[in-house]
C-alpha cells in the first residue's frame, strides 16, 4: 500500500481473530491499534493537529507543546514533525528510555521536569508547559484530555471495524482519557444501536466510582480524575484488574496469541477471555489493543520489576467477581454499569430565534429533563431569556474555533446531551458542533446548502425538482443576463438572509440593478456574519404560498402538515397570517408533500424538523426554499393547538437522539395574525389587547413593540409588532376570530420618517 506522507499511513490497522471461544461458537477479534507507526494515539495526534490547522488555531510552522510520557507524546512528535512544526514534549523522570530515545530521534525538544510540585509530577509538567506557552507565542497545546478531537479521531477506527465485520455485539476497550473507547463506541452506535460497550479500568482508578490509589503501576489506563472526554453514559459494563492481573495477562497475550503488547493491551485481552467464556454462541466480540510492548521491556516484561514491587504477592482472580455498587475492587471484578443518576445533561443551543419559538424551545428543553444552554455572542438580543432559566455561555458564535473553545472549557463530554438551534443563521454552526461532539445532527454540508439559496437552487436543478427559473448575480454586470433568463417581473433577494429581509419584486431591469447593488454592498448580516455577496434573481410566481412542515428521522421524511400563508402586497413579501393545517384537497397535499420530500433528499437533509416554502402554481408545486429547522412565526404553536403535537419538543428529542412522536392527538385548525404598522413613524400606544383576547377562539394576544418604538410599513419579518393566535374546529372560524380580534386592536402611530 502506497502513502504520500507518513501521516497517511496512520490507521487501517489489522483486525485479527483470536483463539478464544471457538469451541463455543463465539468469535473474538482484536483490533491491533498497536500496529500504527507508534501506537493508537497516532490517530488522536493526527486528528487534533489537522483540525487545529484547518481552524487556524495552529498556524503553519508554529510550535506544538504537549505534556506526556507515553504514546500521545510519540503521536504528537510523529504528526507535528511531519507537518513541519517544532515539537516540545514536557515529561518527567518516569519516562521510559525507549520513548525518550524515540522522541529525541524524531527531532523533538524534550523538557524533563526535575521535581514534583503541589500535585506531584502532573502539576510540575503542567507548570512547565504553561511557561513554554508564554515563551513561545502562537504555540498550540493539543489538550488530549479535554479536546473532543481526541474521541473524534476514532470515527475512522469505527469505520474500519464496520467495513471488516459489518456486525458485532460487544466492544471492549481500555479507559484512560476516555477518547478511544467513547469515540469508537459513539460512532459505532450510529449503525449498531444495540452495541454492548465494556470499559477496562485498573484497580485504584477513580474513573468509575472506585477509590483512587495513586500507587498503581499500570500505565495507559485509569485515572485519578475524571477526564472531560470520558462519557460514562456510553459504557454498559466495567471490568477492573489489579497490577498483577494486568501484567500477567500481558504475558499471556504474547504467549497465547503471539501479540507483544503493553499492559493496556494485556488488560483488554484478559477481559476478552472472560467475556468469551460467558458469551452466547454466535456472539461477536471486538477488543481494541492500543499499545506495543517495547516500552514495557523494563517493567511488565522484567522479572526484577516484578520482584521490586512484590507483584506475585498481590492476590489474583481467575474469573471476574460480580461487584456490588459501592464495593471496592481488589482483584478482577466486573459491574453492570450505569452513569451516575445525578449527572446533569445539557442541551446546547447555538444562538436562537429572537422571538416566539426561540424562548419556547429553551423551556421545552427543561421539560425533557435537560439543562438548556444558550451559546450566544449577545444575550441582550433575546427578550424573555432570563425567564427561561437557561444557562448562558457567552462566546463568539460566529467563530467555529471560539465556539469549540467555549464548549470545551465549560463542559465535560458526558454532560452534553445534544446540540440544536432555532435560528436560520446558525444551522450550519450547530451541525458542525454536533458533528465535532459526535451527537445527532444533520450533515453540515446539507445545512450549508440550505442556508445558501443559490447552492440550493443548483442542487434542486440537478435533482429535477420543480422551482422558479433563476440566475445568480455576483457583480452588477451579471444583471442583464439574469433578467433575460428569469423574465420580468422578477424577485431579487440575498442568497443567504432570512425573514424576507431585502426581498423585492422588481418590474424592470433598472430596479433589478439598483436592488442587486444594494444587496451586494452588504458585507455582514444582522448577526454580524459575513454575507455571501450573492444575489438570487428568480422568476416571479404569482400563486398561493404554503409552507410544508416535515420531520426527518431514521431515513425517511414524514409530513406533519401544510401551512397556508398570506403575505403583504408587493413589492415586499412579509407573511402576515398563517393557517394550519391548510384546507387542501388530499391529492394536492400529496403532490406538495412529494415535491418537498424530493427537495429534502436533494439537499441532503436527514434529521429533524424542516420548514419548506412552496408556491402552488397551475403547473403544480414549485419549491422556493428549505429552512432546515422547526418553523418560526409561531407555526409550532399552531401545530400544537390544532393537533396536540409539540413540534418544538420533538425537534429537541431528535437532537437528543430520541425517537420522535409524531402522531396527532386532536383535529382542528389554528392561525396567527401578525400586527403590522400601516405607516412609518413611532408607536405611541397599542390599545384593545384585552378586548381582542376576549374574542371567542382567541388563544393569545401579544404586543411585542413598546411605546416609543420606531416602526415602518412592513418590509421584513422584523417589522412585526405582535400577534394574535386563534383556534377553531373549522378554518372559517379561525379566520373570523383573527379578523374580529385584529379589528379591536389599535396601533397608534405618530407618522414620520423612521429613524
Amino acid at each position: 500500500m502506497l502513502f504520500d506522507t507518513v501521516t497517511d499511513a496512520i490507521g487501517a490497522t489489522p483486525l485479527v481473530r483470536l483463539r478464544l471461544g471457538e469451541a463455543r461458537g463465539v468469535e473474538v477479534y482484536a483490533k491491533l491499534e498497536l500496529q500504527n507507526l507508534f501506537a493508537m494515539k497516532d490517530r488522536v495526534a493526527r486528528n487534533i493537529l489537522l483540525e487545529a490547522r484547518r481552524l487556524g488555531t495552529l498556524r503553519p510552522g508554529a510550535p506544538v507543546i504537549e505534556s506526556s510520557s507515553g504514546t500521545m507524546a510519540l503521536g504528537v512528535a510523529l504528526v507535528g514533525r511531519s507537518l513541519g512544526h517544532e515539537v516540545h514534549i514536557v515529561t518527567d523522570p518516569r519516562i521510559d528510555p525507549v520513548t525518550l530515545a524515540k522522541l529525541r530521534a524524531l527531532g523533538c525538544r524534550v523538557h524533563v521536569v526535575e521535581a514534583m510540585t503541589s500535585h506531584g509530577w502532573q502539576s510540575a509538567r503542567l507548570e512547565r508547559l504553561a511557561e513554554l506557552l508564554e515563551e513561545l507565542p502562537g504555540a498550540f497545546w493539543p489538550q488530549q484530555y479535554t479536546n473532543p478531537d481526541n474521541p473524534g479521531a476514532y470515527r475512522t477506527l469505527a469505520g474500519e471495524l464496520l467495513a471488516d465485520l459489518a456486525r458485532f455485539d460487544t466492544l471492549v476497550g481500555a479507559v484512560g482519557s476516555g477518547g478511544s473507547l467513547c469515540g469508537t463506541a459513539r460512532a459505532l452506535r450510529e449503525t449498531l444501536p444495540g452495541l454492548h460497550v465494556v470499559g477496562v479500568d485498573c484497580v485504584g482508578s477513580a474513573l468509575f466510582g472506585q477509590p483512587d490509589v495513586p500507587q498503581r503501576l499500570q500505565s495507559g489506563l485509569g485515572n485519578s480524575l475524571l477526564p472531560k472526554n470520558l462519557d460514562r453514559t456510553l459504557v454498559d459494563e466495567v471490568h477492573w484488574l489489579n497490577d498483577h492481573e494486568a501484567f500477567a495477562a500481558t504475558w499471556d497475550l504474547a504467549r497465547e496469541q503471539q501479540i507483544f503488547g503493553g499492559n493496556t493491551s494485556g488488560s483488554v485481552y484478559r477481559v476478552l477471555t472472560g467475556l468469551a467464556e460467558r458469551a452466547e454462541p454466535g456472539t461477536r466480540i471486538v477488543g481494541i489493543l492500543p499499545d506495543r510492548g517495547d516500552r514495557y521491556a523494563d517493567t511488565v516484561y522484567n522479572d526484577a520489576h516484578w520482584e521490586a514491587h512484590a507483584l506475585r504477592e498481590v492476590p489474583t482472580a481467575t474469573a471476574p467477581a460480580a461487584l456490588d455498587p459501592g464495593e471496592t475492587a481488589r482483584t478482577w471484578s466486573r459491574l453492570a454499569y450505569s452513569a451516575p443518576a445525578d449527572l446533569r445533561r445539557h442541551l446546547l443551543f447555538v444562538e436562537s430565534n429572537t422571538t416566539g419559538t426561540g424562548m419556547l424551545a429553551l423551556e421545552r428543553a427543561r421539560e425533557l429533563g435537560t439543562v438548556p444552554v444558550l451559546l450566544t455572542g449577545d444575550p441582550g438580543r433575546y427578550r424573555g431569556l432570563e425567564a427561561t432559566g437557561a444557562e448562558v455561555v457567552r462566546c463568539d458564535t460566529n467563530s467555529a474555533a471560539a465556539l469549540r473553545a467555549a464548549v470545551q472549557e465549560r463542559f465535560r463530554r458526558e454532560e452534553i446531551a445534544g446540540v440544536t438551534t432555532t435560528s436560520d443563521f446558525y444551522v450550519p454552526s450547530a451541525a458542525l458542533l454536533a458533528q465535532w461532539l459526535g451527537l445527532p445532527g444533520n450533515p453540515p454540508g446539507a445545512m450549508a446548502v440550505c442556508r445558501d439559496k443559490s447552492a440550493l437552487r443548483e442542487a434542486l436543478h440537478a435533482a429535477g425538482v420543480r422551482q422558479p427559473r433563476y440566475a445568480l448575480v455576483r457583480a452588477p454586470g451579471d444583471v442583464a443576463a439574469a433578467v433575460a433568463r428569469t423574465g420580468l417581473p422578477c424577485v431579487v433577494k440575498p442568497a443567504d438572509d432570512s425573514g424576507s429581509t431585502n426581498v423585492l419584486l422588481c418590474t424592470d431591469e433598472a430596479q433589478v440593478r439598483a436592488h442587486a447593488q444594494r444587496v451586494l454592498a452588504i458585507g455582514t448580516n444582522v448577526r454580524g456574519m459575513p454575507t455571501a455577496r450573492t444575489v438570487l434573481v428568480e422568476e416571479y410566481l404569482d400563486a398561493p404560498e404554503y409552507s410544508v412542515e416535515m420531520f426527518s428521522w431514521d431515513g425517511r421524511a414524514e409530513c406533519v402538515g401544510i401551512t397556508a400563508k398570506s403575505v403583504t402586497a408587493t413589492p415586499h413579501f412579509v407573511e402576515h397570517r398563517h393557517l394550519f393545517p391548510a384546507p387542501l384537497p388530499p391529492a394536492t397535499a400529496q403532490r406538495i408533500t412529494e415535491t418537498v420530500t424530493a427537495a429534502l433528499d436533494a439537499a441532503g437533509v436527514r434529521l429533524g424538523a424542516t420548514h419548506t416554502e412552496v408556491k402552488l402554481t397551475a403547473d403544480g408545486p414549485a419549491l422556493i426554499e428549505i429552512n432546515p429547522r422547526a418553523a418560526g412565526g409561531m407555526i409550532p404553536e399552531l401545530i400544537r393547538l390544532a393537533t396536540g403535537l409539540d413540534l418544538l419538543q420533538e425537534q429537541l428529542r431528535a437532537a437528543l437522539g430520541r425517537a420522535p412522536r409524531l402522531k396527532a392527538e386532536a383535529a382542528g385548525h389554528a392561525g396567527i395574525q401578525f400586527l403590522l404598522a400601516d405607516a412609518d413613524g413611532t408607536l405611541a400606544a397599542a390599545r384593545g389587547a384585552e378586548a381582542a383576547a376576549a374574542v371567542d377562539g382567541v388563544q393569545s394576544v401579544l404586543v411585542t413593540a413598546a411605546p416609543g418604538t420606531a416602526v415602518r410599513r412592513p418590509r421584513s419579518a422584523s417589522d412585526r409588532l405582535g400577534h394574535v393566535i386563534a383556534r377553531h374546529p373549522l378554518p372559517e372560524g379561525v379566520h373570523a376570530a383573527l379578523d374580529e380580534a385584529r379589528a379591536l386592536l389599535h396601533l397608534d402611530i405618530t407618522a414620520g420618517p423612521r429613524p
